[in-house]
């Protein structure tokens, strides 16, 4: 059992957390979630990360300003207590206003399953609509991505097995002499 809160699972309900306590008591909750989010994915680079954004932005927000920068950010988890940020800068130039878009997600996402990966960029993106967390927020972000909610609470769950469970030994190779 835990000693300290499950601080990504703030806010659910004692039964479920309960349930989440048991499977971490057991050492089961990073393999249960590990069984239903097998498969990690390639984009592990800002390159990757960026035409990964821009295809999912073209698919869905066509008509949105387009971004500047994406990329991942190591300092991001630690720092801000965010999993990913986005951010207008605006600067004058002459006359005119310039505007440019940035996204950054935090560097975990790179080991992250790719359902988590793409739960973090719907959430990015849906910020270029609308910038408040509500019902229009939420509904955006279940159009782009249907299983958006599970999708978040699983990757809650995995940040939990994460910090609380110790990562598997590799196998190691059989001795050949």
């Amino acid at each position: 059992m835990p000693t300290k809160p499950l601080q990504y699972l703030l806010g659910y309900p004692p039964a479920l957390l309960q349930q989440v306590e048991q499977l971490l008591g057991t050492g089961r909750l990073g393999s249960s979630v590990a069984q239903r989010y097998p498969d990690a994915h390639e984009v592990r680079t800002d390159r990757a990360l960026y035409d990964y954004v821009g295809s999912l932005k073209s698919q869905y927000l066509h008509k949105a300003a387009p971004l500047a920068r994406v990329l991942y950010d190591n300092k991001l988890h630690v720092v801000k207590r965010a999993l990913g940020t986005h951010t207008t800068i605006s600067r004058v130039q002459g006359k005119n206003l310039k505007t440019k878009r940035e996204i950054r997600i935090a560097s975990v996402f790179k080991q992250a399953p790719e359902p988590f990966l793409r739960m973090i960029v719907v959430h990015e993106l849906a910020h270029l609509k609308e910038r408040e967390h509500d019902k229009a927020f939420y509904s955006l972000c279940t159009h782009m991505e249907p299983d958006y909610h599970q999708l978040e609470f699983d990757f809650r769950l995995w940040l939990t097995a994460l910090e609380f469970e110790p990562p598997a030994a590799p196998e190691t190779p059989p001795n050949v002499d």
